[in-house]
């Protein structure tokens, strides 16, 4: 994301929606190698793409369950009329929870679209982008949570440093806590995104082309808030437990903080032999494999990424699940 040039004050408040395009829709879906009668979950329904790529490809007697914890993805699955369809509003991190209240024990395929969609950035009044001068909510959930500009307004400084350091990856994580601590305490209260990106820009002393000074702090501070990471650590070992033999995952990523939650998670359950080299153990006896990797992670084409730029960071991992025994 990058900054703007000003808006009008209808666009200030809202901004431009652009049309969603649903990132590596083909590839994500084709990793699930759909069953025509199977079970599929699609843990982020967002906008509905990959959703209503697997009912085309489910037979009549498939059935598909979404999840999404932002009401208005929930609201837009309205448009969807299938009786094979279920939307839940729940965080995917409840996905065994949700399964076992639909009296289901066991899925063909899971889908996770991680991150956020463009309605959500594009809309200002989410508060998820410096592009749109609005209130600095970042809540996946409007229903319930804190808010960023509440979690801005009592952080401590350390607190605030830690967390644009660990989910940002910025270097200037100190600085830009300390910007906040001293804009607060002087009496100027940071409730806008625009108040926030301004604070943050006077506290970076370099700036890197082609991205504004901002991006990391709002990237750090929505995947603190919505707990994304715990969230994704959560969720694939689940994804695990409810995936029937020969059950497909398919994870698309778009920062490499979600992507090597992902990766690592693979390789442990693929590589389960963590015995010495010359350990006296028959090959038979080692650890199985309780899920395998299909192919090397995927990155969107040439065409997708000059089509739609906002997918040129996204990673597809496809993993299967093995015939042994949980």
């Amino acid at each position: 994301m990058s900054a703007s040039s000003p808006l009008n004050s209808a666009e200030q408040m809202v901004g431009e929606v652009s049309p969603h395009i649903t990132v590596m829709l083909e590839e994500a879906v084709e990793g699930l190698a759909i069953k025509p009668n199977g079970i599929y979950v699609d843990g982020t329904f967002g906008r509905g793409g990959h959703s209503r790529k697997i009912l085309e490809k489910l037979g009549s007697k498939g059935r598909l369950i979404a999840l999404d914890r932002d009401l208005a993805a929930v609201s837009s699955a309205a448009s969807i009329q299938d009786a094979r369809f279920q939307i839940v509003h729940r965080h995917f991190a409840a996905l065994e929870e949700v399964l076992a209240e639909l009296g289901i024990s066991a899925v063909d395929g899971v889908l996770l679209d991680l991150g956020i969609s463009s309605p959500q950035i594009d809309i200002g009044e989410r508060g998820f982008s410096f592009r749109f001068d609005g209130p600095l909510d970042m809540r996946m959930d409007q229903s319930s949570g804190q808010t960023a500009a509440e979690f801005v307004a009592v952080a401590t400084e350390q607190k605030l440093a830690e967390v644009i350091k660990a989910y940002g990856e910025e270097r200037f994580a100190k600085q830009i806590a300390r910007a906040i601590v001293a804009s607060r305490t002087g009496g100027h209260a940071i409730t806008t995104t625009r108040q926030l990106a301004k604070v943050v820009a006077s506290a970076v002393p370099k700036i890197e082309p082609g991205q504004d000074p901002a991006t990391r702090t709002f990237q750090a501070l929505r995947i603190f808030l919505n707990q994304e990471l715990e969230e994704l650590s959560l969720v694939l070992p689940q994804c695990l437990r409810m995936l029937a033999p020969q059950g497909r995952l398919s994870v698309i990523s778009f920062h490499s903080l979600e992507d090597r939650i992902v990766k690592q998670f693979v390789k442990g359950e693929q590589d389960r032999d963590d015995l010495p080299s010359n350990f006296p153990v028959l090959a038979k006896d080692l650890p199985q494999p309780r899920m395998m990797a299909i192919g090397k992670a995927q990155k969107p084409s040439a065409a997708e990424v000059k089509k739609n730029p906002r997918s040129r960071s996204a990673v597809l991992r496809v993993a299967e699940r093995t015939k042994v025994s949980l």
